[in-house]
């Protein structure tokens, strides 16, 4: 994933979340305790790591076929989001001071946007079955 030269955009985001395949999927959960470390101790990412964890349950629901009622493109770019996220060799990597989890960030808040909807829906769909 590292990509030096490409500008991390809407475009760019939607390209990578294209190629996204189910063996991404089992392999992102795989990686479910590093990507949960990596969130946690990147103080950047404070406000964002409940809605990391929402992401991982989804990601582990829809896996489970517990949870089904949601668009490919929102697995994908769950998967996407994430595997960026753990990757310290991405487009600025994450050991340079003050920039290193720029990028992650904005990967992030791209698949927020995209994901929004189904992602209350997800939240809405748990609660029904806890009740």
């Amino acid at each position: 994933m590292a990509t030096s030269s490409k500008k991390i955009d809407e475009n760019y985001f939607e390209r990578k979340v294209s190629g996204i395949t189910k063996s991404d999927v089992d392999n992102t959960l795989a990686q479910e305790n590093e990507i949960e470390q990596k969130i946690k101790n990147a103080g950047v990412f404070e406000k964002y790591a409940e809605m990391a964890k929402q992401m991982l349950l989804m990601l582990k629901d829809y896996r489970r076929g517990l949870y089904t009622e949601v668009p490919w493109f929102t697995i994908g770019s769950i998967v996407f989001s994430l595997i960026y996220v753990l990757n310290p060799l991405d487009v600025v990597p994450d050991f340079i001071p003050g920039l290193g989890y720029i990028d992650d960030l904005s990967v992030f808040t791209f698949a927020l946007r995209f994901i929004e909807s189904d992602l209350h829906n997800y939240l809405d769909w748990k609660i029904n079955k806890e009740e």
